[in-house]
């Protein structure tokens, strides 16, 4: 996945010179949770965010504050991924991109990476979601796939999505097959079945036996 096309250039980063009420001005006019910023040499140094821009004295220069610009970015070759975690660790719209040699090429949108997001087969292909759990030191890629594969399932996409008291949550997309005979195997196999995207053949028959069973009590 190629992202350098995605690169924009369509405003270009203010100055350690520049005025405040300039920058106010800006985010005024757009969206952006955020506005690059380069020192007098020309190197990229970081960002102003908009809360903290219209807190300050418009008539100052943004040198004055230079203790609160935010110095994230990503590089032209960063993989979408990482791209995708750096926007959530930065809180950010906007995300600088920088070459190998440090010179400020633009900037990624956040809408654009998500779209390409949405695009992945992750998301875009048929299937059910199954999210399964084990313990952190019992579960393993390799058995979980066969365990999707041996019953004529097709994973799509698999990534873990919570870590809390020595369990790992792992959630999967998967096509081709129905869940119920894949959920069951990962009983089988000790995983712990938080939630799938399809009936639960398997939770409905015992909530049947269970109400069978209350029947046949208050006989």
């Amino acid at each position: 996945m190629n992202l350098k096309e995605y690169i924009i250039n369509d405003i270009k980063p203010f100055t350690t010179k520049d005025k405040i009420a300039d920058v106010q001005l800006l985010f005024n006019q757009l969206t952006y949770s955020h506005i690059p910023v380069k020192n007098t040499e020309g190197q990229y140094i970081g960002c102003l965010s908009e809360t903290d821009v219209h807190c300050y004295d418009g008539d100052k220069e943004i040198v004055e504050y230079i203790h609160s610009v935010e110095g994230f970015f990503v590089r032209n070759t960063t993989v979408w991924l990482d791209v995708l975690e750096a926007f959530a660790q930065s809180n950010a719209n906007i995300m600088p991109v920088l070459s190998e040699n440090n010179n400020y090429l633009g900037y990624y949108e956040l809408n654009d990476i998500i779209t390409l997001f949405n695009e992945t087969p992750f998301f875009a292909e048929m299937g059910g979601i199954l999210i399964v759990e084990k313990g952190i030191n019992d579960y393993s890629f390799s058995e979980i796939s066969q365990i999707v594969e041996s019953n004529d399932g097709k994973l799509l996409g698999a990534f873990i999505s919570k870590i809390e008291n020595d369990l790992v949550q792992i959630t999967l997309k998967i096509g081709n097959s129905g869940l119920n005979d894949i959920m069951q195997t990962f009983r089988r196999y000790s995983y712990n079945i938080v939630s799938g995207h399809e009936e639960d053949s398997y939770i409905q028959s015992l909530k049947e036996r269970s109400e069978y069973l209350k029947k046949y009590l208050n006989i």
